[in-house]
């Protein structure tokens, strides 16, 4: 069987790479197609068994190794002019345009969908006002209609695909909502190994996330400031000036830390802090590993990843106020977190499961194909 692999890009490593190299994993000889590829020797050994990708149009044309995404609207045209005609099976790994990749009757295309494009449809507005959109200049107009011919052309090509599995449920009812499509949930890899249980908590809450608007780590400085509770924050970008000068004494920052002072300070952190609106949300589950439990919104991936009164506390909306009641929550309702059986719920998610979860399901749509 020839299997082809699509993907975006790959310009660095994060959870829908981490598919990919799962998929890789299951399918050693397949052939990797992407827009752009600049993964340096280590991260291409590491997640594709150093196989190299083969990339389009877009890898070429200027300024595209730092600023590929200005190409964005050339990214449908580019995605349809790779040839699949060989394949068997095409395997997808898309939350922009690698769905859309042309295939024939008698091929099977199953799409692992992250997301739906979310700067298109349901963060539109958001996408706008962060980019100063909103006024009548002629870059706004332009960002809109490229964006309108998007949104036609993203869901005239989620009909290519034969099949979508979902990485969680809420991402499953937004290919409903969008793609009026089903799709079979499988919750994408998270590496629960590299983290060990602790069961001897220190007394701080950690927050941990890229310094960017949309993960919302304002509200949860805001939530601590003025208070006798230790935050310690993990992460770098550029909201990072914003945040000190909302904090006091009580909040540390960190700035970036490598994976092994990231592990040790979730195994010894009393709870992770987390705000952001996820489709899944891997840094939740890689706390519950380590037996640390989450206090998290109750929307999105962490709405299933995270049990409330089990594996944490749930808050209902994003705002300081939410956030730090459910901090005094869980301070009422600390010593009946069982940090084992915590670490225990997080193997659900593991890089075992999803290798099985996704064979055993495309092995039986590769049945119904025959």
């Amino acid at each position: 069987m020839q299997v082809a692999l699509v993907h975006e890009w790959f310009n660095e490593v994060a959870g829908s790479e981490k598919c990919v190299g799962e998929f890789n994993h299951l399918y050693p000889d397949a052939d990797i197609f992407a827009l752009v590829d600049w993964l340096d020797e280590a991260n291409r050994s590491n997640l594709l068994g150093g196989k190299q990708t083969r990339t389009s149009f877009v890898q070429n044309l200027p300024f595209a190794r730092k600023h590929f995404r200005q190409y964005l609207p050339l990214f449908p045209l580019a995605i349809e002019q790779f040839n699949m005609d060989k394949y068997d099976l095409v395997l997808s790994s898309s939350h922009l345009v690698a769905k859309g990749v042309l295939t024939h009757h008698g091929q099977l295309h199953v799409c692992y969908c992250h997301t739906p494009v979310r700067y298109a449809w349901d963060m539109y507005h958001d996408y706008l006002r962060g980019g100063n959109l909103q006024n009548g200049s002629v870059r706004s107009w332009l960002s809109r209609h490229t964006l309108h011919r998007l949104r036609i052309w993203d869901v005239v090509s989620s009909n290519r695909v034969d099949h979508f599995i979902a990485n969680s449920h809420y991402i499953r009812k937004r290919i409903q909502k969008i793609y009026r499509r089903d799709a079979h949930v499988i919750y994408p890899p998270v590496d629960t190994d590299r983290f060990s249980l602790s069961t001897d908590k220190d007394d701080y809450y950690l927050a941990f996330s890229r310094l960017v608007p949309y993960k919302r780590m304002d509200l949860i400085v805001q939530a601590f400031a003025n208070t006798t509770r230790k935050l310690v924050v993990v992460g770098n970008g550029p909201e990072m000036e914003k945040l000190r000068a909302l904090a006091t004494a009580n909040i540390e920052f960190l700035g970036f830390q490598d994976d092994a002072n990231v592990a040790h300070l979730m195994q010894n952190a009393k709870a992770l802090v987390f705000a952001a609106l996820e489709d899944f949300g891997i840094i939740p589950v890689e706390a519950q590993a380590c037996g640390t439990p989450v206090i998290c919104l109750n929307q999105g991936g962490t709405a299933e990843t995270v049990v409330h009164g089990k594996t944490g506390i749930h808050f209902a909306e994003q705002t300081a106020a939410a956030i730090r009641q459910a901090v005094d929550a869980f301070e009422t309702q600390q010593g009946q977190f069982d940090p084992e059986a915590i670490s225990q719920f997080a193997q659900q998610f593991s890089v075992i499961r999803f290798r099985y979860d996704i064979d055993n399901h495309i092995n039986k749509l590769l049945e119904q194909n025959r």
